[in-house]
């Protein structure tokens, strides 16, 4: 019995080996509990791939979120959703729903900047189509007419400062033939950011069944569009004026000014905050939006982020408050 026990124990050892080399001890894999329908971008898989033995995460240089983060108590009652970004440091200061999915009204315009940034060129001209005659009530347009033309450059700024629909369509289709194509254009790249919570059904922003981000999702779209040194141009001018044409050549004058309070001098800045600029958006089911990039006064930027404030005096109240706990 001794001699048959000094036997059996190398051979259980070695079993016990083989069983860990099968799986994957002293490998480079390992497991990953990830839910591919988390709620929450930073932990969910999209794909279902697992060729590669190890995927660093997508958000080793960004902020994440799961649950909410009070680092310094404000009011933000009357907001559904906020974010606040130290990119950076990439530290979430504030966090208030950052996962729930929400109408994002004409913050979609981010991603649909985004998309002619990265495939436009912003010398060339585009026609106007008369799809860019938006008829509905309450929807913000510059006044484009099918045949107008003009410049990606000028579409860009009618579209993000004064938060053209028009202009939207008309880069849309641009860019991609048809408003169709470039919303699967959208939710590709959405999905490239890993903003995996968050679908888009048209370029403008208008309320559409099926058309919602989160506060996270929406820092990392913005987080993509401030690479773009033409995006922060545009998104920091506080008044534009340029002429594009009609169908028949004929001069037609673009002139507005940047609907963000905190750039037209309607709210004040918090004392050693510089708001650079941002994007606002404003439906009655999205209810008063703002996404805004600000710096503190030794120049690190954050992202901050307002989803369906109950009113645009509350909205800037309170994302006043929120950024100035860039202060503390």
């Amino acid at each position: 019995m001794k001699c048959t026990n000094r036997k059996r124990i190398p051979a259980l050892c070695l079993i016990i080996v083989l069983i860990f080399c099968m799986a994957g001890c002293g490998s480079s894999g390992y497991s990953m509990n990830y839910d591919l329908n988390s709620s929450v971008s930073a932990y969910r898989f999209i794909s279902g791939d697992n060729s590669g033995t190890r995927a660093d995460s997508f958000a080793q240089d960004l902020c994440v979120i799961n649950g909410d983060v009070s680092v310094n108590s404000i009011d933000s009652s009357e907001a559904e959703a906020v974010l606040l970004c130290n990119i950076n440091a990439r530290e979430v200061l504030y966090g208030k729903n950052a996962n729930l999915q929400l109408n994002p009204a004409s913050l979609t315009k981010v991603m649909t900047a985004i998309i002619a940034l990265k495939k436009g060129n912003l010398d060339d001209v585009l026609t106007a189509s008369e799809n860019v005659e938006i008829t509905e009530s309450g929807a913000s347009l510059v006044g484009i007419k099918a045949g107008d033309t003009m410049t990606l450059a000028q579409a860009l700024h009618a579209l993000l400062i004064p938060s053209g629909n028009d202009a939207a369509v008309m880069i849309a289709e641009y860019i991609a033939g048809s408003e169709e194509a470039f919303v699967d254009m959208m939710n590709e790249e959405a999905l490239s950011l890993g903003a995996t919570n968050c679908h888009f059904m048209n370029s403008h922003g208008l309320t559409a069944e099926g058309h919602y981000v989160t506060a996270y999702d929406m820092y990392l779209i913005f987080n993509e569009a401030i690479q773009y040194d033409e995006f922060i141009q545009i998104i920091s001018t506080s008044e534009y004026s340029g002429v594009y044409h009609n169908a028949a050549g004929d001069p037609k004058e673009l002139s507005f000014n940047n609907s963000n309070w905190f750039l037209n001098g309607n709210h004040e800045t918090p004392d050693g905050v510089m708001v650079i600029g941002g994007k606002t958006g404003t439906t009655s089911a999205a209810g008063n939006c703002l996404v805004l990039l600000s710096k503190d006064s030794s120049g690190n930027p954050y992202i901050s982020v307002i989803l369906k404030s109950s009113g645009r005096e509350y909205l800037y109240d309170e994302m006043y408050d929120l950024i100035n706990l860039v202060n503390h």
